[in-house]
């Protein structure tokens, strides 16, 4: 069974795995050039024209694998020499084009952007084309189509344009980490820094020293994840790279669900704080609306600082399937409590470096939260355990009216609503990735059977209730 939704997902790793694979044995520094000719034997290029080119890309992979520049706030990050394949973008003129006598894509156009040849084709002036699109909209046959770039196509948000060099150059003061770029840029040419290299010097102390606690929390989407084994074996894999305790992260949603839900009786109206790349969204194009977040911190955040709380020298690395957590755990709220993140795909980048398949494995027990903690990982999970937290304590004579955002583009939406008085809700769930946390940018698979992996995954659950899952911690 594939591990991967994506070739260039399995490349991604590759490189991962070499990393941390030269890390174990501490050998990294001596051999880190040597990766990409480990990668790319020989002198035949396996994605590329040129496999100096093609190692000279791998390069630059090695270095996010190693936590990318430090000079750069932001998680994502451009790999310039890979982003030349894709056209410049914009509106064109296909040969679907018949040279009609209407020209209604002239009329239309106020800035005397497009011209006809001879032959009466259509052309457009670049120098003149704002990108309105008003051409393409009312030509009949369809002839003019917008080639953007994926990358650009993928990010709802406009946090992406091309340099001098027609490379991809990211905003940080618009972008909000999700990864959507990462996921679709097709040469991956746009990647997520990497902190294994951090995890890896965690794990060493762990299996070192057997007083060294340290905790992997999971998010509950992982229940989606490593189709070709059960969930089980990961629990145990995990245990056997060096994690003393394996936690859901689901029981810090239960956590929340039972605060937010007290928070929003008392406040009258909430969005939720659950989603990293939502709360910047907000941060960044919603700014009046930044009182109204919830004050809770994210199920991470909120379980990590639970255990940090109560263990003597914890350390937490948080795997899930979400970019913008890394992003998260660098906000002063949040990094006293989560020392690492990693991703779906780079843990299975960690399990490959040990040479450990899992499918070998003895099951193991993961079972900390409810079903209603556990579905917080798609959309609608998080607006049905709240109001399951206001029943549970007696609030349900406040009516909840959510609406759950599925992707950044139904959250502008609803946060435009609301800023202009218009929405008809309590309570907004903002999820930046659609389908929610399942179709984050680190998951190993996406589509629509994760959210059915997730549901029945929640209706394993022994705790039935928030409340019986919440007890165990007091």
């Amino acid at each position: 069974m594939r591990k991967f939704d994506t070739k260039v997902q399995h490349l991604k790793y590759k490189v991962l795995r070499e990393v941390a694979r030269q890390a174990w044995s501490d050998t990294l520094l001596k051999n880190v050039l040597e990766i990409p000719k480990i990668i790319v034997p020989g002198n035949t290029p396996t994605m590329r024209c040129c496999v100096y080119k093609e190692r000279a890309i791998l390069e630059e992979r090695v270095k996010l694998a190693m936590g990318g520049d430090s000079g750069n706030p932001n998680v994502i990050e451009v790999i310039e020499i890979a982003c030349d394949e894709c056209p410049v973008g914009g509106y064109e003129v296909t040969n679907a084009c018949r040279g009609c006598l209407a020209h209604r894509c002239e009329d239309v156009c106020k800035r005397g952007a497009i011209t006809f040849d001879s032959n009466h084709v259509a052309h457009i002036d670049k120098t003149k084309c704002v990108e309105c699109g008003a051409c393409a909209k009312v030509c009949p046959y369809t002839a003019i189509v917008s080639r953007k770039r994926p990358c650009q196509n993928a990010c709802k948000i406009k946090a992406i344009s091309m340099n001098e060099n027609k490379a991809a150059a990211i905003d940080n003061d618009k972008c909000i980490s999700c990864g959507a770029c990462v996921y679709q840029c097709p040469f991956g040419a746009i990647m997520d820094k990497s902190f294994i290299l951090d995890v890896i010097e965690l794990l060493k102390k762990s299996l070192a020293d057997k007083n060294y606690k340290l905790y992997a929390i999971v998010a509950p989407s992982i229940s989606s994840q490593f189709t070709y084994a059960k969930l089980g074996q990961v629990i145990t894999g995990l245990k056997k790279l060096g994690f003393h305790t394996v936690i859901e992260a689901a029981l810090g949603a239960d956590m929340v669900a039972q605060a937010e839900s007290k928070e929003l009786a008392e406040k009258k109206f909430l969005t939720s704080s659950c989603c990293p790349a939502f709360v910047s969204y907000i941060e960044k194009n919603f700014p009046d609306l930044v009182p109204f977040v919830s004050h809770n911190l994210s199920p991470m955040a909120t379980i990590a600082k639970y255990i940090k709380d109560t263990t003597e020298n914890a350390k937490i690395v948080f795997i899930g399937p979400c970019t913008a957590k890394k992003a998260e755990v660098q906000r002063d709220r949040v990094k006293p409590y989560v020392d690492a993140v990693l991703t779906f795909e780079e843990l299975q980048a960690l399990f490959d470096s040990r040479d450990m398949d899992i499918t070998t494995l003895e099951e193991g027990v993961l079972d900390n939260a409810s079903y209603f903690g556990r579905i917080f990982a798609r959309c609608g999970g998080l607006a049905d355990a709240v109001a399951e937290g206001l029943k549970e304590q007696g609030l349900d004579d406040f009516e909840l009216k959510a609406v759950s955002c599925d992707g950044i583009e139904q959250c502008r939406v609803a946060l435009l609503k609301k800023s202009k008085n218009l929405l008809d809700a309590n309570f907004i769930e903002g999820m930046a990735c659609i389908g929610g946390c399942i179709g984050g940018a680190g998951c190993l698979t996406h589509g629509e059977k994760n959210k059915l992996d997730v549901d029945k995954y929640g209706r394993e659950a022994l705790e039935k209730t928030i409340a019986d899952a919440v007890s165990v911690l007091k």
